[in-house]
């Protein structure tokens, strides 16, 4: 039986709660429906990353990600010592400021060489600490609790997932601009060649607009000798001559020229209209970049400009455009490298052996090595042989995913 406090409490409560409901049932139903709009908000949960990440996927993700950063710091410390071993004397030899060799060359040197060989790192991280695991008989005890090695994949591939993501970033954005920097400080202290004039360059610059260059100076964006026809159904137009032509590197857009000495033949049938001047500014769709290649040039390009460039050369027909598509294709490529390595190595590594993980170090080693060389040997094929630059720059990829199946379906259940 309840006290007559009680049920003094009970009645105000009531008469609270009716009082409420006749001043504001208004916003009680507004409440109401916006709970039943906002049911659906309920999936986002599903949605939620982190939701399929357990205590376990958080333990092996710790173990690959500290021991591909902690290799890639080992081995590219050992790289730097022997390339400061190298080059030294060069560096003396040309009085290379401290601060120039730090943060012109090495630090741009760092994540250049880190970035080529990711998939390597990779490679040996998950061979390292998945095998050590084995050794300890943790992946015993993981897959005796009911885990399978599907389920056991997963930790590694969301990893993979954020290597790889990283890898691309910064292959595609980043290191193109230090490489820029980087070829500079070789350029002027390690005294490397490189091209910075051409010859004879005849190349289409627009829709039936052929230009011409006898002699170009990258150095001083100067060009001699210069010739622009423009064609009409197959028929010419006009063509213009420049004893000189200058390249405006302060104009805010591009294909901006200076021509000197100039004269123009405006054909209309049987009749011309000469026209000649001695300095005019004009607008020529071309630029040094697809006057002068250097060896490596295409490095230079961030993927968008890259894709670009390519687009605009294949549009001019012009054929030097392979090592720029196998280079486009192959930083795309080598993101994906890194999924089919991961499984390769837990597949060798997470079977417990007497000899511990040397074996499976040694393979793995093999087999890393294996890809880097027909990654190259592709890449060279390409460019030499008329070979399809997509397909060389995933061939390596499309073999070795057999691979990695093969030792997928003989790893240990």
């Amino acid at each position: 039986m309840k006290t007559f406090h009680q049920l003094r409490k009970h009645r105000r409560l009531y008469k609270a709660k009716r009082w409420f409901g006749q001043h504001f049932a208004g916003l009680i139903h507004i409440t109401q429906w916006l709970a039943k709009k906002l049911a659906f908000l309920r999936i986002l949960r599903f949605l939620n990353p982190f939701r399929y990440i357990k205590r376990m996927d958080w333990y092996i993700i710790k173990k690959f990600v500290g021991t591909y950063f902690f290799s890639i710091l080992l081995i590219i410390s050992v790289a730097i010592v022997f390339d400061v071993n190298d080059n030294l004397p060069k560096f003396t030899e040309n009085h290379a400021p401290l601060r120039a060799i730090v943060f012109d060359y090495y630090l741009n040197f760092v994540p250049y060489f880190a970035n080529l060989f990711s998939a390597l790192f990779v490679f040996i991280a998950v061979i390292f600490f998945t095998s050590k695991m084995a050794g300890n008989s943790e992946i015993i005890a993981i897959m005796a609790s009911g885990i399978s090695f599907k389920r056991l994949l997963r930790p590694y591939m969301i990893t993979c997932i954020m290597l790889s993501a990283m890898s691309y970033a910064l292959s595609a954005y980043v290191i193109p601009y230090g490489t820029v920097v980087r070829q500079n400080f070789e350029i002027k202290y390690k005294k490397k060649s490189k091209n910075t004039s051409a010859e004879n360059v005849q190349l289409q610059v627009d829709r039936g607009v052929i230009a011409y260059l006898q002699h170009y100076d990258n150095q001083s964006k100067k060009g001699f000798g210069f010739c622009l026809d423009k064609f009409k159904d197959k028929k010419l137009v006009s063509h213009l001559t420049a004893m000189e032509v200058q390249y405006d590197t302060i104009s805010d857009s591009k294909y901006h020229w200076k021509i000197r000495n100039w004269k123009v033949r405006q054909l209309q049938g049987l009749k011309e209209h000469i026209t000649s001047g001695a300095e005019k500014d004009t607008i020529i769709m071309m630029e040094p970049t697809d006057l002068v290649y250097s060896k490596g040039q295409q490095e230079t390009f961030t993927s968008p400009a890259l894709k670009d460039y390519i687009s605009k050369q294949i549009n001019r027909g012009s054929g030097n455009v392979v090592q720029y598509q196998v280079e486009y294709h192959k930083r795309i490529a080598a993101s994906f490298a890194s999924f089919i390595l991961t499984i390769i190595g837990v597949s060798l590594s997470s079977r417990k052996r007497k000899g511990g993980m040397g074996t499976s170090l040694g393979i793995g080693l093999a087999l890393s090595f294996s890809y880097i060389m027909l990654q190259t040997i592709s890449a060279t094929f390409a460019i030499q042989d008329n070979f399809p630059p997509m397909l060389a720059a995933w061939m390596p990829n499309f073999l070795f995913a057999f691979v990695a199946y093969f030792c997928y379906r003989n790893a240990p259940r």
